[in-house]
């Protein structure tokens, strides 16, 4: 029996049970939030062939640290980095490194800074250079299957709704969905309850609620959904070694749909992609 309750009253440990977020909560969600946005917005420049995976993971730490923030992988259940960088056919999860990217690669950048107790989380693809129509197109279906994800969101909906919308979309479009992971609730807890999945039918999971917050993620592949996790415990790969491509927001429910916290300042959030 799923059941929801008052953030303020909710011990600091993830329960099961569904936080109900007010103003406050959402304001410092803002904050945070909005932290990460302005990061990633930065590694827009960043990005090149040459650079490496590590450069852009002291540019984190360091951006955070400019601004009184810490990243919330940095030394999370022995992870030592503050990003994840995950290229081409890296699912999630890529750690960062000293080999440099390649022109004409694809890399998702994962961010979540602490600012005051609370967690912005947010995640890009970024084109390396000429990219190639494939992994532009694959960009394009994953963002826009985040979007509509993003649009199920309201009040009284359930989360299947959120997954049927991407599913129905990214299968359209000859493209697969990642089952081994998910988003997820957020806020004062970097993993928190509920579990966001990015397949399902509208009828499925737990009623939407005024002041829940969570994440959307959805992990979409050119080939085939399965994936593996690599030997050092954290690199997730498509099995076939195919393309893969992820966009997240954090977002926030409201009376009337939700507030997407993670918004970029600079009108970012798409390197790389002509949308007009």
């Amino acid at each position: 029996m799923v059941t929801y309750l008052d953030a303020q009253n909710a011990p600091l440990k993830n329960t099961g049970q569904i936080r109900l977020h007010g103003p406050e909560g959402f304001e410092a969600m803002r904050k945070a939030c909005q932290l990460t946005a302005r990061c990633l917005d930065e590694l827009a420049s960043i990005v090149a062939p040459g650079v490496t995976t590590n450069t852009i993971d002291r540019f984190v730490f360091e951006f955070g640290a400019d601004h009184g923030a810490l990243p919330a992988t940095l030394n999370y259940r022995g992870y030592t980095k503050s990003s994840c960088t995950s290229i081409n056919h890296v699912v999630c999860h890529g750690i960062p490194d000293d080999k440099p990217l390649r022109e004409g690669d694809i890399v998702n950048i994962d961010v979540t800074y602490i600012l005051d107790g609370w967690h912005g989380d947010s995640s890009r693809m970024y084109p390396v250079g000429q990219i190639k129509r494939a992994a532009e197109r694959l960009m394009e279906v994953t963002l826009e299957s985040l979007m509509r994800g993003i649009a199920a969101v309201r009040p009284g909906v359930r989360t299947g709704a959120i997954g049927a919308a991407i599913q129905s979309y990214a299968e359209a479009e000859r493209c697969s969905v990642v089952r081994d992971f998910c988003g997820h609730g957020v806020g004062q807890l970097f993993h928190d309850a509920p579990n966001i999945l990015h397949y399902g039918t509208p009828n499925e999971g737990i009623e939407l609620r005024e002041g829940m917050i969570f994440t959307i993620e959805p992990m979409i592949n050119l080939g085939r959904p399965h994936v593996k996790v690599l030997a050092d415990g954290w690199t997730a790969v498509t099995r076939d070694r195919s393309l893969t491509a992820q966009y997240e927001h954090t977002v926030g429910v409201t009376s009337t749909g939700c507030e997407i916290f993670t918004l970029s300042p600079a009108g970012l959030f798409a390197p790389g992609l002509n949308l007009g």
